[in-house]
């Protein structure tokens, strides 16, 4: 990307993503020259604010991308995989939050505090993670950079706002609905949510797992090039509206003292520790609601296996993980270049 101020398009700008980017955009003082929202035919035409400025949202079409430098793309695979691909021959580079290209060899799978480097092969592409995987390997990143790690099992507690806008209003609307005493009826997920929970509503596979489960296990190891890595994830949907939870067991390769962990994670970027024993005090959804930090406590020694530890985290899925991590990686590319072009 150049070093001057950048025209930049977000490919979905209408959803809960594309609008946490536009926030994150103006928070973070990113050098925009030209905000350009794009949108689904039936979003064209609408205005939305930002700076202070109305700005019209555009339809995807041929041409649209020409003389744009970035673009940040949170539409889903189909869309992705359609239009990606002519955004980096137009010259832009995109960071896509969709699945579509996450596990293809060609395309940099980046959280910029585990492998930054990664981000620099880019050809045009570069795929945001699923954000459990964010949350997770900001956790598991600064202990396997001590100890090697063997073994992985994890339990997610995921938030509405995984599913979007709409499934987040529809949380707000079927609780009203129960505590009125009426029968709440899903048309969002696949059940109520309200005073509810289900497993990760997915496509399960073959072998039991379903998707999104399979996500964390592949794309955890492409991130932290552990290639063998030993995991295996149970992804629940929670009545929460934002922000996703984590129950991780980490097996090393030999034992790991608690108090070392826990000084490694405080510090760790991207991190923060909450953690007071004595009044059971950790992290919870709302520490963590509209905030960067993964919160991270509750680290114990695993009394079934002296090599493993358990510990706890809470990461605001629609910030840190998806559009921040988004927001993070181009700043990434900017902060790399001394001058000229990435």
């Amino acid at each position: 990307m150049p070093r001057r101020p950048l025209r930049v398009a977000i490919l979905g700008a209408t959803g809960a993503v594309g609008q946490e980017l536009l926030q994150l955009l103006e928070e973070r003082a990113f050098p925009v020259a030209e905000l350009l929202p794009l949108a689904s035919p039936r979003s064209a035409g609408q205005s939305l604010r930002w700076q202070e400025r109305s700005l019209t949202i555009q339809p995807v079409e041929e041409g649209v991308f020409e003389g744009v430098d970035l673009v940040l793309a949170s539409a889903g695979g189909s869309v992705s995989r359609r239009w990606a691909p002519l955004a980096a021959a137009a010259g832009a580079v995109v960071i896509d939050n969709s699945s579509a290209f996450r596990l293809h060899p060609a395309v940099p799978l980046v959280v910029p505090e585990v492998n930054p480097e990664s981000a620099r092969g880019h050809r045009g592409i570069i795929a945001n993670p699923n954000c459990t995987t964010i949350l997770l390997t900001l956790a598991l990143a600064p202990l396997q950079a001590r100890r090697r790690i063997e073994r992985v099992v994890v339990s997610t507690y995921q938030s509405a706002s995984g599913a979007g806008a709409r499934a987040m209003e529809e949380l707000r609307d079927l609780s009203r609905t129960v505590l009125d005493g009426g029968e709440p009826v899903s048309t969002v997920l696949p059940h109520s949510l309200a005073f509810n929970l289900f497993l990760h509503n997915s496509p399960l596979q073959p072998n039991g797992y379903c998707e999104e489960e399979l996500k964390m296990l592949h794309e955890t190891r492409k991130i932290m090039g552990l290639p063998e890595l030993r995991l295996s994830a149970t992804c629940v949907r929670v009545p929460v509206l934002r922000a996703h939870s984590e129950a991780v067991n980490i097996r090393f390769e030999e034992p790991f003292p608690v108090d070392e962990a826990r000084a490694l994670l405080a510090r760790a970027p991207g991190v923060e520790l909450i953690e007071n024993f004595e009044t059971n005090r950790f992290p919870m959804p709302t520490d963590v609601t509209g905030r960067d930090p993964v919160a991270v406590g509750r680290i114990r020694q695993d009394l079934s296996d002296p090599n493993a530890l358990e510990l706890w985290l809470c990461g605001d899925q629609i910030r840190k993980g998806a559009a921040l991590n988004a927001v993070q990686i181009a700043e990434l590319l900017l902060q790399d270049r001394p001058g000229g072009e990435a």
